[in-house]
């Protein structure tokens, strides 16, 4: 989302570091080309003009102009003022409360909420809580079903509603049954309109007189802009939202929203949607966001993903067969089906500090389907063939190519990629060096 402010911010700072020392008429040049990049990013203009000034106070400063690196300085004064500009820290669902809490997911229709409200579940459970799926859109029968079958697919209790229903009394029956069920968290998924409309907000207020919610949470779509930001206002002004999902974090927008809501609204962003798939929602850091935008990469978001698909004890065992040069194809397979449960491997090359900057990356997009032809490749292959590749003569690869519905060219690409990094990681060995990440992908 952010890749073309991105470019320009680093076009920017590359200038400015290009000059020993800095002057009034430097700063003055290259805060008039950070202005003009964050307006063509569509962050709201009062958020421009408030954050150029604190950048332009502070670059004519004695910390910048008395600094041996002036541009690196100025930089880092950007970054700052960009985590500041979105909130510094990230802000927790506020959960707190007699059990089952209520957390209410409000917005416009076509803005994510329902598939929110499934990725949220799958995000609690992973911290020990125990989800309650409401679907409370009884305007949209095919939202209750959705909601419905998201729940059946992540094994998470829904409250059995339908369209006669009223949705106050949904909101009201679904806690009782929550609280019968074992359940510590409603996740209350409301109707939206195409618009803010009267009934809409009366029939939300309604709600939230009656079940109290914990949290209510403002599900916008980052596609739309600074109208997310005047949605936002609107819902806030009736509600008073506890904050912010922008969703579609992952599409073309030019992600001004995120960088405004804040700054205009009072309330923060909590998640970002980052994908399609359930698991897609990440809690949103001020400062890694900060750090994306400016090309240095989101280390501690790629170590947590890894966190969470790695195992272990794996990875000790995998650690060993390299430094014995006993890595196989069968491990590389399993390693690859970990990487994978990390997410787009776009975004995770993106996370690397740097890489956002390199030529070579830029509109980079990984063909996941050759990750799927290689896993082929690979099952098709015997147990031996796998950890003894040298064995792999002419009729192997076509037998495995047919069985695998690829190529022998295919094939022939696995094997040659796989002997390289053999050989790389046989010199590794020998020049001593230690370290290597444990679980990640060595190609």
């Amino acid at each position: 989302m952010f890749d073309s402010l991105s470019d320009k911010l680093n076009a920017v700072f590359k200038q400015l570091k290009g000059h020993g020392k800095l002057s009034e008429k430097n700063v003055a040049d290259g805060l008039r080309e950070v202005r003009m990049a964050l307006l063509e990013a569509d962050v709201h203009y009062q958020v421009v003009k408030r954050l150029v000034a604190d950048v332009k106070a502070r670059a004519l400063g004695r910390e910048v102009m008395g600094s041996l690196t002036p541009g690196q300085q100025v930089i880092k004064i950007v970054n700052e003022s960009l985590t500041q500009l979105m909130g510094e820290t990230h802000q927790e669902l506020n959960l707190t409360g007699e059990k089952p809490v209520a957390v209410m997911l409000v917005g416009l229709q076509g803005s994510g909420k329902t598939t929110t409200a499934g990725k949220l579940s799958v995000m609690l459970r992973k911290t020990g809580k125990q989800p309650y799926l409401v679907p409370a859109d009884v305007y949209r029968p095919a939202a209750i079903d959705q909601l419905k079958k998201l729940g059946g697919q992540l094994e998470v209790p829904v409250f059995d509603s339908t369209p006669d229903m009223d949705p106050v009394k949904i909101c009201q029956d679904a806690r009782v049954a929550a609280q019968k069920a074992g359940c510590d968290t409603l996740l209350l998924d409301t109707a939206g309109r195409l618009h803010v409309d009267e009934e809409l907000m009366d029939e939300l207020s309604r709600i939230r007189a009656s079940v109290k919610p914990t949290d209510i949470l403002l599900v916008a779509d980052a596609m739309t802009g600074q109208d997310s930001v005047n949605i936002a206002k609107a819902f806030d002004e009736r509600l008073d939202i506890g904050g912010v999902v922008l969703t579609k974090m992952d599409g073309d927008a030019r992600g001004g929203a995120a960088l405004s809501i804040l700054s205009i609204t009072g309330k923060p962003i909590k998640f970002i949607g980052v994908g399609e798939k359930l698991s897609e929602l990440e809690a949103f850091h001020p400062d890694r966001m900060a750090s994306r935008i400016l090309g240095m990469g989101d280390v501690l978001t790629m170590i947590e993903k890894a966190q969470e698909v790695v195992d272990e004890e794996q990875a000790i065992e995998l650690e060993k067969k390299l430094r014995k040069n006993q890595f196989t194809l069968e491990d590389f397979r399993d390693q690859m089906r970990q990487i994978r449960k990390m997410g787009s491997l776009t975004d995770i090359l993106g996370m690397i500090p740097g890489m956002g900057k390199m030529k070579q990356m830029k509109n980079l997009q990984v063909d996941e389907k050759e990750l799927v032809h290689i896993e082929a490749i690979i099952n098709s292959m015997t147990p031996r063939e796998r950890r003894q590749y040298g064995i792999i003569n002419g009729s192997r690869r076509k037998r495995i190519a047919a069985g695998s519905g690829t190529r022998v060219q295919d094939v022939n690409r696995l094997l040659k990629n796989y002997a390289q990094v053999m050989k790389m990681m046989k010199k590794i060995n020998k020049s001593g060096m230690r370290g290597l990440g444990r679980g990640m992908l060595p190609f």
